[in-house]
């Protein structure tokens, strides 16, 4: 058998009678659960992330069980996703969304975000926004009370100014603290630092620590994994109700120090987000560039329309990826990237680039989170 496995025609075949599917990734074999259809269903992106205080805030969790608290009360899947993201956007223990989330180049807070309510087919964004730190209740705002798809910058605030959104400083502390050590690592000879993550490497941190609290200890260590693997972050959500019917939202302060306007896939209709009714719903977070290009999710939501089980139809989408660098790893190495889909049965799946990704779900009794088909393992 070839590395892109079975035919495509048997592969669609067999998706479509709902059998489990292998996925062939190198030498290893990576075969998607399959899942059994579950109405109502709410699933996230996991955001389990490490704090700057050295605990774990598990956004996703929290996120999935908002939301289905609001779909069990008869309320609409839009309102379930927006509430539900916006518990990950207001708490500053998620550096990837929202208040908090990692500044661009110039130290300034830039968050995109895109809704689709699936009933009446209508979708809202917006962009490089700033001083909001909502951008999904803004692009929901989008969908009901204009005409249009997307707003962008300035535009885009006073849009939501107008609407009654406060502006506020979303530069949170430690936030600040990790663009200053980036910002100081560039460069040894220019007139920022001195910085000890740039010159003495991990013994002078190491060093560096005597004396320090345990929170600055931990403050350190967390600016330290921030400078050695570049936040790309972000959370999706979508929700199915008892009906059949489907919502979503992608939210993000995107990729940290990016250069100012920079947009990744997040805000993008068809790619961060894609919401079909009839079909499914499908999602993504990491690096938004490579979804932009392949238009992931609408990708995924065409590939369930044709048959495929959301985890095989995400998983084809990962596959488009890595065939663009030619399948090579050294090049793959460079980022990650993650898909999540539903279908209108309730069956669900997530597909990941590299072993080790996550998502939660809610299946109406319990939130959990549940591991990713993977293309690659880094050895």
């Amino acid at each position: 058998m070839s590395n892109d496995g079975i035919k495509r025609r048997d592969f669609i075949k067999q998706s479509a009678a709902g059998l489990s599917v292998p996925i062939l990734a190198g030498e290893t074999t990576v075969t998607p659960v399959a899942t059994q259809g579950i109405r109502p269903l709410v699933i996230s992106s996991s955001n389990r992330n490490r704090t700057p205080t050295g605990d774990v805030f598990e956004g996703g969790i929290a996120c999935v069980t908002r939301a289905m608290e609001i779909i069990k009360a008869g309320g609409d899947t839009l309102d379930a996703v927006v509430a539900g993201v916006k518990i990950v956007e207001d708490d500053p223990r998620d550096d990837s969304v929202g208040y908090g989330g990692l500044p661009n180049e110039e130290c300034d807070v830039e968050l995109d975000a895109s809704v689709m309510h699936g009933p009446s087919r209508r979708a809202g964004a917006v962009a490089s926004l700033r001083y909001i730190k909502n951008p999904a209740s803004v692009a929901k705002l989008v969908l009901e009370r204009t005409d249009h798809l997307l707003l962008v910058g300035e535009g885009a605030l006073r849009f939501a100014l107008k609407h009654g959104f406060k502006k506020e400083d979303l530069l949170t502390e430690p936030s600040r603290k990790a663009w200053l050590a980036w910002r100081e690592s560039l460069n040894p000879r220019d007139g920022w630092g001195p910085s000890p993550l740039r010159t003495g490497g991990e013994q002078e941190r190491k060093t560096s620590s005597a004396g320090l609290s345990r929170e600055e200890i931990a403050l350190n260590e967390w600016i330290a994994e921030k400078l050695r693997h570049r936040q790309t972050g972000t959370i999706n959500c979508l929700a199915l109700n008892a009906a059949g019917d489907i919502s979503g939202v992608t939210t993000t302060s995107g990729l940290a120090w990016k250069i100012p306007g920079r947009v990744g896939d997040s805000p993008i209709i068809g790619s961060g987000l894609y919401v079909d009714n009839e079909v499914g719903a499908a999602g993504s977070t990491g690096r938004g560039e490579e979804c932009i290009y392949i238009n992931g999710s609408h990708t995924i939501v065409e590939n369930m329309r044709r048959g495929m089980s959301p985890a095989d139809a995400a998983m084809d989408a990962i596959k488009r990826i890595s065939h663009r660098y030619g399948d090579n790893r050294t090049e793959l190495a460079n980022f990650n990237i993650n898909f999540y889909a539903i279908n209108k049965r309730g069956e669900h799946g997530g597909a990941s680039l590299w072993k080790g990704g996550t998502y939660a779900i809610h299946d109406g009794r319990e939130a959990k989170i549940v591991d990713c088909a993977w293309l690659y393992e880094k050895k």
